[in-house]
């Protein structure tokens, strides 16, 4: 560069001074911000009668059919008879009954063929007792479900009942044609069938729920629950009626719903007389059942995520 442009730039400099920065204004000042005296989110524990909060299990109700029909499905799944066994399964019990109880022992069954008899009791007794070992296994057979999603637990349980609930439609289609065969007209006690069923899932799923939660923490339940289930066959009027039993000591009879309920299913298809005593009893403990095990599967769902 030459001096003279030197010269001339440096005039210009004095001339046109450098603009300055921009300064930006201050930030208004903030407001300040007054607290609530009493805050307006209170996090605490749910109390013990609200325990059970059925807004929650209806709002997942879709769920509900979803684990249900999975059971349904992973419980045939690669079998060769495929939901067939849910008929051969009663079948086969009681031919073997009628066999050593029908044809050996000669137990008397009234005007009822002791096949026809056996049957009946087979038909709800394998719903029972496959939906209390099925509800009873099924939140330790889920455990990957249980601790990483959040949802109502108690659906779990409820779903294993939903699935056993369709072997028993296909049981029960059985035990209607050997009633057809053997001539066994309808009565209008059939419309007690409904409620019986309704109440054998009801006691079914309490007695399920319960155990379920036990056995997260107890794994021996599953050992004791299979053992005491085939005891139960034959404590619940199942091969033998009730009659059969000293009067003396029917009366313990009463503290084991299933030998009610079966009862009152033979009685709704075949036209017999209604023993109330026995329905009212087992209906009573049903319910006790059902509203212990829900409160106790809520107090220990807590901790199914730390312990499973």
């Amino acid at each position: 560069m030459s001096l003279s442009t030197r010269e001339s730039t440096s005039e210009l400099e004095k001339v046109v001074p450098a603009q300055a920065a921009p300064v930006m204004p201050p930030p208004p000042p903030q407001a300040s911000v007054s607290l609530p005296d009493k805050p307006v989110v209170t996090i605490e524990p749910r109390a013990s009668w609200l325990a059970l909060n059925l807004r929650e299990l209806w709002a997942h109700r879709e769920l509900l059919y979803f684990l249900t029909w999975r059971d349904v499905k992973v419980r045939y799944k690669q079998a060769v008879f495929g939901a067939a066994w849910a008929i051969l399964q009663p079948l086969f019990l009681m031919v073997i009954f009628t066999l050593f109880y029908g044809r050996l022992a000669a137990i008397d069954t009234g005007a009822v063929p002791y096949p026809l008899f056996a049957l009946a009791g087979l038909v709800l007794w394998t719903f029972f007792s496959t939906a209390v070992t099925g509800s009873g296994n099924s939140v330790v057979n889920n455990a990957h479900l249980i601790t990483k999603v959040y949802f109502p637990r108690m659906l779990v349980p409820a779903a294993a009942i939903g699935a056993c609930a369709v072997d028993f439609l296909l049981g029960f289609l059985l035990l209607v044609g050997m009633a057809v065969y053997y001539g066994v007209p309808p009565t209008p006690r059939l419309l007690m069938l409904p409620p019986l069923f309704l109440m054998t899932t009801l006691f079914a799923f309490g007695t399920g729920m319960w155990l379920s939660a036990l056995n997260v923490k107890y794994r021996d339940v599953r050992f004791v629950l299979s053992f005491a289930i085939q005891l139960w066959l034959f404590v619940s009027s199942v091969v033998v009626p009730s009659s059969v039993v000293p009067e003396k000591w029917r009366w313990l009879l009463l503290f084991n719903p299933m030998s009610g309920y079966v009862e009152g299913f033979r009685a709704a298809l075949f036209g017999q007389p209604f023993d109330w005593q026995a329905l009212a009893a087992a209906a009573a403990i049903t319910l006790s059942v059902l509203i212990y095990s829900a409160f106790e599967f809520r107090r220990m769902e807590k901790s199914f995520a730390d312990v499973i």
